[in-house]
This record gives C-alpha cells, sequence and structure tokens, in this order.
C-alpha cells in the first residue's frame, strides 16, 4: 500500500480534472499535471540523499506535490508549524536530519548552508527537476514505510513525532472515502494548515474523490464566506474556533446565503454547542458532521452525521439533544473501550479514558516505539464516556480536577456552563488549594449580563456542589492554539495564586 496508488488512480480516472486552486496567486493543477510533478520531485528528493522531506510553509500547491513525491520517493513527509518561535523550529529540524527543507521565500536564507540540510524556497522547488531522468522509477508498495511524520501540537511539553505509515493512511481513506464520488464542479475549502491531521486527510480523501481543493493559506472568516461564494464550495473542514469566527462575521444575518454550500465538518477540539446551534440555523441547507480523530489515528476515528444534528436540534427529547455534544459514533472498522486509570474496560455511561482500535491506528512515535497495547488498542489520554452507542469527550484525561479526592471533569461542567443564554464560551481548570488539593476555577465569555452568583447558582442547581466553581472571571475570549485546542494550561497559570 502507498498513498501514491491514490493519486495514481485519480490521474487515470480524470486527467484533466482540476486538482488544487490557489486564489493567492490565482493558479491550479490538474491531476495528470500533479502525478508528473510528483513523479519529477520524487527524483529530486532522491538525487539529494537526504532521508526526509521537510514542509515549512503555508498552504500553496506545493503541499500536495510535496506529500506525494515523498511518498514516491520513499522517504516520510514532514510539515513543521511555522507558527513556532526560531528556537522551537531549528529544535525540530535537529530531529528530522538530513533532510530537504522546503520553504517560503522569506525564510529560505536563513537555512540555507547548514549541514545536512538541503533548502529550496517555495518556487525553487516547483523549477526543480532531476538531474536524471528514470523511466523505470516506481514507488514502494511496502505498507510499514512511513508515509508522514507530524509533530504533535506540544501544548503539555516537548512534541513527539507521530509516525503514520503508508497502511495507517491508506486503511483510513479506503475505509472512509468512496472513489470518484465527487462530480466535477464540487471543490472542498481547505483552511487547516498544512501540519494538521486534518490537512494530510484533506488532501488525500479530495484527490480519491476527486474533488477539487481551494486552499486557504491563512484563515480570515470574511475571506472564508467570499471563497465558498466565489468558487462554488461544496464542502469544508473547519476547526471550532473557525466556526465561531464565522458565525460571528454572519451577525444580524438571518442566513448566510451559501445554498452551493452542501457539507461543513468540524472537528479538532471542543464545539460550544450554542455555535453549532447557531451555524445549523445560518447553514439551513448545508449538511453538518463532527469528526473526531487524533495525529497517531490518521485523522477521524468517530462521526456524528448530518441526520443527527438537524435531529437533535429540533427534538425535545433531552437525551437526543444532547447529542449535539457528543462526537458520534465509531466509523466502520474502528472500536471503542472505555478504561478506568488501572486499564479495566468499563460499561456504558462510566466514565474514564477513551482507547481506540482499528487498522488505521498508528499510536506510534519516532524514537519511542508504538503505544499498543498488547491487543491493538490505542490510550487516547482523552477522558469521556459512551451514552447509547455515541462517544462524550470531557477533555483530556490530565486535565482531570481532584478535588478531596474526588475526580471532577471539566468538560461536564463547561457543558452545564455553555447551556446558560449569556455564555458564549467556557473553560474549566483545577487550580491548587490547601483545603481541598484543587478547587474548581471557570473562565467565561459573555453574550449578555449575569453576575458570578447566579452562574455558581446555575451549576449548583444542575450538578452537585462539588462541581461548582469556586471562581469565575470574566475574558474577553479564551486561549486557543491554532488548531483550536484550548490551552488550559495558559488558564491555569494566569488564575494560579
Amino acid at each position: 500500500m502507498n498513498i501514491m496508488m491514490l493519486l495514481e488512480m485519480a490521474a487515470s480516472a480524470f486527467p484533466a480534472r482540476k486538482a488544487f486552486y490557489d486564489p493567492t496567486v490565482d493558479q491550479d493543477i490538474s491531476y495528470e499535471e500533479l502525478l508528473r510533478e510528483a513523479r519529477k520531485k520524487s527524483q529530486v528528493l532522491r538525487e539529494s540523499g537526504t532521508s526526509r522531506c521537510v514542509l515549512l510553509d503555508t498552504t500553496n500547491l506545493g503541499i500536495p506535490i510535496a506529500l506525494f513525491s515523498s511518498a514516491w520517493a520513499g522517504i516520510p513527509y514532514v510539515p513543521i508549524n511555522y507558527r513556532l518561535t526560531l528556537d522551537e523550529i531549528d529544535a525540530l529540524l535537529e530531529r528530522v536530519q538530513p533532510a530537504f527543507l522546503i520553504t517560503d521565500g522569506d525564510r529560505e536564507p536563513r537555512y540555507r548552508g547548514r549541514n545536512a540540510l538541503r533548502v529550496a524556497s517555495r518556487d525553487e522547488f516547483r523549477d526543480a527537476t532531476p538531474i536524471n531522468s528514470n523511466d523505470d522509477f516506481h514507488w514502494s508498495m511496502e505498507p510499514d514505510e512511513v508515509a508522514v511524520l507530524l509533530f504533535t501540537s506540544g501544548t503539555t511539553g516537548i512534541p513527539k513525532a507521530a509516525v503514520m505509515r503508508q497502511r495507517h493512511l491508506c486503511s483510513y481513506i479506503l475505509g472512509s472515502v468512496e472513489f470518484m464520488s465527487a462530480s466535477e464542479d464540487e471543490a472542498t475549502l481547505v483552511s487547516v494548515p498544512p501540519y494538521h491531521i486534518a490537512g494530510i486527510g484533506a488532501i488525500l480523501s479530495s484527490v480519491y474523490s476527486g474533488r477539487r481543493v481551494v486552499q486557504m493559506s491563512q484563515f480570515d472568516a470574511g475571506e472564508w464566506l467570499q471563497l465558498v461564494r466565489e468558487h462554488n464550495v461544496t464542502t469544508a473542514f473547519v476547526v471550532p474556533t473557525m466556526l465561531a469566527r464565522i458565525v460571528k462575521a454572519l451577525d444580524g444575518r438571518t442566513t448566510a446565503g451559501l445554498p452551493n454550500l452542501q457539507s461543513i465538518a468540524y472537528g479538532g477540539g471542543k464545539m460550544p454547542r450554542n455555535i453549532v446551534e447557531r451555524a445549523l440555523d445560518l447553514f439551513p441547507e448545508t449538511e453538518f458532521t463532527n469528526a473526531y480523530g487524533l495525529t497517531e489515528t490518521s485523522s477521524t476515528i468517530t462521526v456524528l452525521g448530518p441526520e443527527e444534528h438537524r435531529e437533535a436540534l429540533s427534538s425535545r427529547d433531552i437525551d437526543v439533544r444532547r447529542r449535539l455534544a457528543s462526537v458520534g459514533t465509531p466509523l466502520p472498522g474502528i472500536e471503542l473501550d472505555i478504561r478506568d486509570s488501572d486499564g479495566n474496560s468499563l460499561s456504558e455511561g462510566s466514565h474514564g479514558e477513551v482507547y481506540v482500535r482499528g487498522d488505521q491506528v498508528s499510536g506510534e512515535y519516532e524514537g519511542r516505539g508504538s503505544t499498543l497495547d498488547t491487543d491493538g488498542w490505542f490510550c487516547t489520554r482523552d477522558a469521556g464516556y459512551i451514552e447509547n452507542g455515541y462517544l462524550f469527550l470531557e477533555g483530556r484525561s490530565d486535565d482531570v480536577i481532584v478535588r478531596g479526592g474526588e475526580n471532577l471533569s471539566p468538560g461536564e461542567i463547561e457543558d452545564v456552563l455553555l447551556d446558560h443564554a449569556c455564555v458564549e464560551d467556557a473553560a474549566v481548570v483545577g487550580i491548587p488549594s490547601d483545603e481541598w488539593g484543587e478547587s474548581v476555577a471557570a473562565v467565561v465569555c459573555l453574550d449578555g449580563v449575569v453576575s458570578v452568583s447566579e452562574l455558581q447558582d446555575w451549576v449548583r442547581n444542575r450538578m452537585r456542589s462539588s462541581r461548582v466553581p469556586e471562581s469565575i472571571e470574566f475574558w474577553e475570549e479564551l486561549p486557543y492554539n491554532e488548531t483550536g485546542k484550548l490551552l488550559r494550561r495558559v488558564i491555569r497559570e494566569r488564575l494560579s495564586p
């Protein structure tokens, strides 16, 4: 198995169809051209003698070329977060050398001349040609070859290099995407950065389905709406912070007025229920899907589908309506299990850590090996529970608040706060307490007027008293990283005495 076979199939089925379009430079590339460029650049990579293809750049037409040419050359593709500090980037480059580094023109001079780095600007890479032409050059179909090394966000420590082998990515695509399922006039808008697993998944799934990709290098809600309208975008993926900004940009509107937008998928972090409810109102003709996955699982593992969204929105049944707060049910071929701290399976409705098993699950890190147990289960380190087959997440297991020996889920308390009409966003953390070990603290963003005592009473009337935040602060906005993950560490630091 090799992700190159996805591109080969697409180029054979619809060679002239446009594959990727970059509105920044008003250029596109067809499937036939993408296959040809991947072949050419794979030879450039092989001739460079490096063992990694590293990308340090925003989204552009060189991204899919770099991904597929790496697979053809048989070396890992390593996209790096360009938003990191220079020292952080240097530290990651040290870990992946020797490497062929592709970056933007402004950054290129900083890295040129370094040992173990072959450096090319974005334009130089696009213009590069091999020294020798090899008509017999084929890619390997060895399923265990490393396709992608993706550094985790590192919100709680030094980033780990998650290993995705060819079989993991191919299993995900072949198990979740139908070949040639998109018509020629369909397009997807990709606004997530290239170093996010959703960015990798969007490239592979779009190629296999034959859907044209409209690329967005830097997210802006107004520009996002404009691109959807101007380029007949039919589907898009956003992280929660992006959808919140899109909803805010449509403030005062009854609908978004985008009837061609058939579907929106969201994921990458917790979605406030009031945001998705408002989005469902603004996009009445659009199908919404909540997709939950991790870097280590090669993207999506559970889905809350469009029908479930609309049913939950219109239902008077509290349990059905609550499903909007879930991340849905597992994809075919995926198994879930909830376990306690000793690794024992728990019954439905019990709270614990989420474990996952399936062919697309890697659970491997470079230099650390596989973290799968003997039966192939991967511990996601996410806390949650399963109810009527639906998975509900409660944040990272490390975020659990231990108050007087009692384990409290911040996600449960956040859900209650978000049910208040005046609360737009909320985060709950544990902070040091001499009396309890940890006490419950909350930060909320308001869309209205409410006092601290009123919010405390709101929680007290719906939960046990131990879960009532002892302190609540009102902030203009909560800290998220660029992929939509709430930075609880930052909140704790600001709230801790």
